[in-house]
């Protein structure tokens, strides 16, 4: 069962990522919609959005960039910042605990056998938020893979956390753009341009950055 199990984990990877692709337009359609069309900013739709957003980087469909544009079109600055950031952070950690409490124990049963991935794993958990900072801000990969990704190495919660409040500042800046032009990428121009286009160079900046850290620490991990 041990062999068997990162093939398995692989292929869950795999089928995640095309049923991802295969509904993405449609549920990324059903967010626009709901940008232009739900009654502005109640308490109680505050708590459905922030569910919504919730559900949604666990499941991985919708770009964490819509779910905050459509957080600023429909609630405005104030208040589509915290009902984003409050579903982005809850999802956050649900899948930590859900991933951790289900597959690491397997993930170290396996690890015992495989030296070499043993210490990069040592090396990641003492790298500890500063990795997973990087990755949060990083579009390298989607929000919920890098959640679960995480939650099968040894980071501790409060690494996982602290290094996930890195993908706020960029939340926010897309809950401001939804603020300016909806949650249509197309139609942005003048200022919500620009914001759009500093937000991508911190991506690119920030996956540099993650490149020449995983560098080091696979140096690291070879003359260990």
């Amino acid at each position: 069962m041990l062999r068997r199990f990162p093939i398995l984990i692989g292929l869950a990877i795999l089928a995640y990522a095309g049923a991802c692709l295969i509904a993405r337009p449609y549920i990324g359609g059903f967010m626009a919609d709901m940008g232009h069309k739900l009654p502005a900013a109640s308490f109680t739709n505050g708590l459905a959005f922030t569910a919504a957003v919730l559900v949604l980087s666990l499941i991985g469909i919708v770009p964490g960039a819509l779910l905050g544009m459509a957080g600023g079109a429909i609630f405005g600055i104030a208040m589509g910042s915290i009902y984003s950031a409050a579903g982005i952070l809850l999802g956050a950690f649900s899948a930590f605990l859900i991933c951790r409490s289900a597959f690491r124990p397997h993930i170290t049963a396996w690890l015992r056998h495989r030296g070499w991935l043993a210490r990069m794993d040592k090396a990641l958990t003492a790298d500890g938020w500063r990795m997973v900072a990087l990755l949060r801000v990083s579009p390298i990969m989607p929000f919920s893979i890098t959640s679960y990704a995480l939650s099968l190495s040894g980071i501790s919660a409060r690494d996982y956390m602290l290094g996930t409040l890195a993908a706020l500042p960029p939340l926010l800046g897309y809950v401001f753009l939804g603020t300016l032009g909806g949650v249509s990428f197309e139609s942005q121009k003048g200022p919500a341009q620009f914001i759009h286009l500093a937000l991508s160079a911190l991506g690119v900046a920030a996956t540099f950055m993650l490149v020449w850290h995983l560098t080091r620490l696979l140096r690291r991990v070879k003359t260990a």
